[in-house]
């Protein structure tokens, strides 16, 4: 790139952090209770609440780390991203958003505690927080990428400004500041990737390009010596590890309806698939146009800067910060509204609405720096996202699951349930390397809760549509 070219994408990226810190002013003086700044009231329509899916979603690993991965071992590369979250958010539209809405949650911490009790939300929560505060550190690492590979700013200095931009806004601008960016970071991303393939469609050398990207060996699912197992393990990280996760959890609970819930997570799955099958594109043929190249993860930088000139070039780089920013902002303000409003609030005993607001935006921030933290000692985004689906999720799935589907089994089962998932894929991951482990953690989890499940009855309802966690009692 040329200096003029780097000086114009530093100061667009200056621009794109002016209009970032505006919206969350400006949306700061509206938010006068927690719901506001957790939910944004609850008024979450179809348009915005689809975008929000589709941008939260469509972050880092989709852009940056499914293509590397595409490139380096063809489709198999794709199992997690799209087609593995899509999959994840088509489950959750069609048989969990609405039963989920009708709960009238304010974090899936509540449904814990109104399902399990007090104890059980503390555990779960403390399950999920990580797992969020993993996968923000995913998209400040991308950030940083992005930022160095396009001006002169060395990594360490761009993942620091990355995340510094981003404890800002969104701890001012909460829910609703997050919903607004995310629909104007989500039409930005679309145009930019919709540029990028169309310009290296339009300057392919010949057909042959085509020909090897899309080779039969290139298209299979399943790598060569690669034992079904792992394959199936791949395809449950995304799809079960993902399914209650808070992110996804808050768009459906700051709907406002139940059917504005269903159809904005539909939707959204169905953009997150259609856009995502750009950078699936890209990976395949990418061997062919940047050979070589010892980190996959690079691509997408490398092929902006090849074939795009400056004015698209900057339109690119912008949709790249798009789809980073719009899933780091979520996934900090689900980690801070699950410790604000699930341990920190009860436990401070806050009762004013300013003060509720106050300590979640300070939790936020905190959570905004341990992910900076873990981004400056990560090596890999594809391997913090992986990380992130899978920790603790097991468990978490499994008291989801069975617990807004039957009646029977209380806090025994479902705490046992979240330990065993949690211990057993530690031990198999990182004591004994498998490369199934999550698959075998879920397998337990589930063993735990059935095996205690026919000697606890639980109270909660969720099949009446006006269950409620201040009508209901926790499960005994």
């Amino acid at each position: 790139m040329t200096e003029s070219t780097i000086n114009w994408v530093l100061i667009s990226i200056l621009l794109y952090v002016a209009m970032q810190l505006v919206i969350s002013f400006l949306v700061m003086r509206r938010l006068k209770n927690e719901t506001d700044y957790l939910l944004a009231g609850r008024k979450l329509g179809v348009p915005f609440g689809a975008m929000s899916v589709f941008a939260t979603w469509f972050g880092a690993e989709t852009c940056i780390g499914a293509a590397g991965a595409i490139y380096e071992n063809g489709l198999a590369g794709a199992r997690i991203d799209p087609f593995g979250y899509a999959t994840c958010m088509f489950l959750m539209g069609f048989f969990f958003a609405r039963k989920l809405w009708t709960l009238k949650l304010t974090t899936l911490g509540d449904f814990f505690k109104v399902r399990y009790g007090p104890e059980i939300e503390k555990l779960g929560v403390t399950l999920m927080i990580p797992a969020s505060v993993i996968w923000a550190s995913a998209q400040i690492l991308a950030f940083g990428y992005v930022l160095s590979a396009t001006s002169t700013l060395a990594l360490e200095l761009s993942i620091a400004f990355a995340a510094a931009m981003v404890i800002a806004y969104t701890a001012l601008g909460g829910f609703l500041a997050d919903v607004i960016s995310d629909f104007i970071q989500g039409a930005v991303l679309i145009v930019g990737l919709i540029i990028l393939v169309v310009v290296v469609c339009l300057n392919l050398p010949d057909t042959s390009v085509l020909s090897e990207g899309f080779s039969m060996e290139r298209i299979q699912l399943r790598q060569e010596g690669e034992s079904w197992f792992g394959v199936i393990n791949d395809w449950s990280v995304p799809i079960i590890g993902s399914l209650f996760t808070a992110e996804l959890i808050s768009r459906v609970l700051a709907s406002r309806s139940a059917n504005a819930a269903r159809q904005s997570v539909l939707l959204g799955g169905s953009l997150y698939v259609m856009i995502g099958l750009l950078p699936v594109f890209l990976g395949m043929i990418g061997p062919q146009l940047i050979p070589g190249l010892t980190d996959g993860e690079q691509l997408l930088p490398l092929l902006a800067q090849t074939y795009l000139p400056t004015a698209l070039f900057i339109i690119f780089a912008g949709a790249l910060m798009s789809a980073i920013l719009s899933t780091v902002d979520s996934a900090l303000l689900a980690a801070g509204s699950l410790a604000s409003h699930n341990i920190l609030l009860p436990l401070l005993h806050a009762r004013s609405d300013v003060a509720k607001v106050r300590i979640s935006r300070i939790t936020v921030a905190v959570f905004g720096f341990i992910a900076y933290g873990l981004a400056m000692s990560a090596d890999s985004v594809i391997g913090l996202v992986e990380e992130a689906s899978a920790f603790g999720s097991a468990g978490i799935f499994t008291c989801c699951l069975l617990g807004l589907t039957f009646t029977r089994g209380g806090r025994l089962a479902a705490g046992t349930s979240m330990i065993v998932g949690m211990l057993s894929y530690g031990v198999l991951s990182y004591g004994f390397e498998n490369d199934s482990s999550y698959l075998w953690s879920l397998v337990l989890a589930l063993s735990a809760y059935v095996a205690i499940m026919p000697f606890e009855t639980g109270t909660l309802s969720v099949n009446k549509p006006d269950s409620s966690p201040a009508a209901v009692p926790a499960a005994e």
